[in-house]
């Protein structure tokens, strides 16, 4: 078989690789994300969406609306360069509609942020209204799925103010820490949307567009105009507030036209946080391990690998440092000159 065409099935094979490993991603995000309220914008409405203008971000000049996939030469050769975006749709495929106690979860998470939000106790008599007497023998099930996806997504807990108190509040867990990322300046809850946004980005092949970003955000209830109930208007969330932060890159692809934008990992990502701990994140959406998201696990091992060279190679030059200085004599004050 010719050298040329060998390569192609490589390449293809590639793609179809890593359309395989991402294509839950959106699916399992959205089982841990509040079900949208009356007033949130459906998918596919004018304020729903990618490739609007980004309102003061970081950007030179406004996106056409609707530019969600610019034919042009640079996204030409960024697909070349990145075969993960031949085809993301299925990341953010539409997930199958919720069982009735994945919707009474949802129903039972806005409800119980709305409580965090306004720093009012979580009381179980009305978490029971909510849930409807219908569902009253489930309710342990829904409220064990509530509180799952409010740890996943926002990094809080649900505590009992008091034993058998039946009143409860929302805190910050205690080893959020070291499961992702925490910023000093961003509120704990708002910090939570970040580590599954850099896990879009690596997915994608380390760059999302901005309509891919705005489609996953989408299948998790958040519409871009639509004011959450936790990240305030997402665009100035994520365009300004993690941009300005560095843990976002809000850029216009170079020769781009019409005019599109992506989003890169910033500097203050890279240096809190690695890709292993985004893949193990998005391996524990799915319910599974990061070797079973085997092109971006290499990936990712490289990545540790190298950041390992470099650690060593910076305390190989601190000791070298340090061991030229103290060969260096000692002046004497009383020496003469």
């Amino acid at each position: 078989m010719p050298w040329g065409q060998k390569s192609k099935l490589r390449a293809r094979e590639k793609r179809r690789q890593a359309r395989m490993e991402t294509k839950d991603l959106g699916d399992a995000q959205a089982a841990a994300s509040p079900t949208p309220t009356s007033g949130s914008t459906p998918p596919g409405s004018p304020t729903a969406g990618a490739g609007q203008s980004p309102q003061g971000a970081a950007a030179t000049s406004s996106p056409v609306a609707g530019a969600s996939h610019p034919r042009s030469k640079a996204h030409a050769r960024r697909q070349a360069k990145q075969p993960r975006n031949s085809s993301q749709a299925s990341i953010f495929s539409k997930p199958a509609p919720p069982d009735p106690l994945t919707k009474k979860a949802g129903v039972l998470m806005h409800f119980m942020l709305q409580k965090f939000k306004m720093q009012q106790p979580i009381r179980k008599i009305d978490m029971l209204k909510l849930v409807h007497k219908m569902f009253k023998a489930h309710f342990p099930e829904i409220l064990k799925k509530a509180t799952e996806r409010i740890e996943l997504v926002f990094g809080l807990e649900l505590k009992e103010v008091k034993p058998n108190g039946y009143s409860y509040t929302l805190v910050c867990k205690e080893d959020l820490a070291k499961d992702g990322v925490l910023g000093s300046t961003l509120e704990v809850p708002k910090n939570g949307l970040l580590m599954p946004l850099l896990g879009v980005i690596f997915l994608n092949g380390n760059s999302a567009s901005e309509a891919e970003v705005w489609e996953f955000l989408n299948a998790l209830g958040i519409y871009d105009g639509n004011t959450h109930i936790i990240f305030g208007e997402p665009r100035k969330f994520i365009t300004e507030e993690l941009v300005k932060e560095k843990y976002l890159v809000y850029c216009q692809i170079p020769d781009s036209d019409p005019p599109s934008y992506e989003f890169v990992w910033g500097p203050r990502a890279h240096a809190e946080t690695t890709k292993m701990k985004v893949l193990e994140f998005v391996a524990k959406i799915n319910s599974t391990v990061p070797s079973a998201f085997p092109f971006h696990y290499e990936e990712a091992l490289r990545d540790e690998e190298e950041r390992a060279k470099a650690m060593s190679a910076a305390r190989a030059r601190g000791a070298a440092k340090a061991i030229a200085h103290s060969r260096v004599p000692p002046s004497n004050p009383s020496s003469p000159q």
